[in-house]
């Protein structure tokens, strides 16, 4: 009959055993899943990954940009302007007679150049019914065609309408109110006069001899206002 006490010796020393080799297995489990997770890199589906730009970003080479073509009415409105205040030529009655006035008028041209300056004073001229009790002989509808300041005078081109109306007293003095206005920069140069791009020969209805060029001095002595 076996030893009771012998039994319970050995059944003791079997769950020992068990037990260490358990807490060893148990260690060694946890030691190679850390040493796991220390070692083995992080797989990510690549599918998911984010990349850094989108694959049809790539650099590209800079493309020049168009020249903007310039704004007219910016370039109009910031091109600069010349003050310049020269003298206008009108009629005033003596009751009498007539004389020419000069009435001092301040332009704004495109330039300094006598040729702009000039045709920002005939453009004053031609708008200018009446002022300062002197009045203005040249018809109204008259237009300023062209205007240059040359080697040999001064080059005035005006509309047809310059030579419509009025008697030879209003012929003479709207001539007069040319040739002054246009030698107002320099009072000793000549005025080549022109209509429609023909030189004017004779003027108004009586065919007053209008000279080739004329200056101030040839209007003094060959018309009496």
């Amino acid at each position: 009959m076996d030893n009771p006490r012998q039994t319970r010796r050995s059944l003791g020393i079997v769950a020992g055993i068990a037990a260490v080799l358990l807490v060893a297995g148990g260690a060694a489990t946890v030691w190679t899943r850390n040493n796991a997770n220390r070692q083995a890199p992080t797989v990510t589906n690549p599918g998911q990954v984010a990349p850094d730009s989108p694959p049809d970003a790539r650099p590209s080479e800079a493309q020049p940009s168009e020249p903007q073509a310039p704004d007219e009415t910016t370039k109009a409105t910031d091109a600069p302007t010349v003050e310049k205040t020269l003298k206008t030529y009108f009629l005033r009655d003596t009751g009498t007679s007539f004389e020419l006035v000069p009435l001092d008028v301040t332009v704004e041209a495109s330039s300094d150049e006598p040729d702009a300056i000039l045709t920002a004073a005939f453009d004053r001229l031609l708008d200018t019914a009446e002022q300062n009790d002197a009045f203005n002989t040249i018809p109204t509808e008259t237009e300023l065609k062209d205007l240059s300041v040359r080697d040999d005078g001064i080059h005035v081109d005006l509309s047809r309408e310059f030579t419509s109306g009025g008697g030879s007293a209003s012929m003479m003095g709207r001539l007069g109110q040319v040739v002054y206005t246009a030698t107002s920069l320099d009072p000793d140069a000549s005025v080549w006069l022109s209509v429609e791009g023909e030189p004017l020969r004779l003027l108004g209805g009586e065919g007053l001899e209008v000279p080739q060029p004329i200056s101030r001095q040839q209007f003094d002595a060959e018309f009496s206002l």
